[in-house]
């Protein structure tokens, strides 16, 4: 596992993607912190998911600035964040050059199956998940890795160190050519 050890990352998705998972999974392989970007949510937001209401732009502005922050604070790191819009990840990409986008790409079956087995989760619903797929612009290959959900968490997890690696790799050879 070559992965630069100074690498950030972070975990885009819907909820139910995985991110959470994969993320963690990912920080334990590469021994780096693990956030989860939901635990940042002022409580408002998390009572206003928890009625069923979806997040706005305003919601999510100062939220999506605390994990800059966060992002910048540490050498290195994975976060768990929905990245929803381009707007978005440019706010958790400011004063952030090197951070990596990993987009975890599922259909609304897959992932509204998935929401069905989760117990506790303040996300509550299939309108929720319908405005996030709503809100969605899904990021380019040259903004983000895209890697799809449906295999096995441990092999989503290799694809993306696989990713890293090879990112890694190519920016090498450009630095010593």
């Amino acid at each position: 596992m070559d992965v630069n050890p100074a690498m950030k990352v972070v975990i885009l998705g819907v909820s139910g993607s995985g991110k959470s998972l994969i993320g963690s999974q990912l920080a334990n392989q590469l021994n780096v912190p693990f956030f989860d970007g939901d635990d940042f949510h002022p409580p408002a937001n998390v009572e206003k998911m928890r009625q069923g209401q979806p997040l706005n732009d305003e919601d999510r502005e100062g939220w999506l600035l605390k994990l800059n922050t966060l992002i910048q604070e540490h050498k290195a790191l994975i976060v768990a964040c929905s990245g929803l819009t381009p707007a978005y990840r440019a706010t958790l990409k400011k004063g952030n050059d090197a951070l990596r986008l990993v987009y975890l790409k599922g259909d609304f079956d897959l992932i509204w199956r998935r929401h069905q087995q989760r117990d506790g989760h303040y996300f509550n619903g299939k309108s929720m998940l319908n405005s996030q797929f709503e809100t969605l612009v899904e990021p380019t290959n040259e903004e983000a890795y895209i890697v799809s959900i449906e295999p096995e968490p441990n092999a989503i997890v290799n694809n993306i160190i696989r990713l890293l690696n090879d990112h890694n790799d190519k920016h090498m050879r450009g630095l010593d050519a």
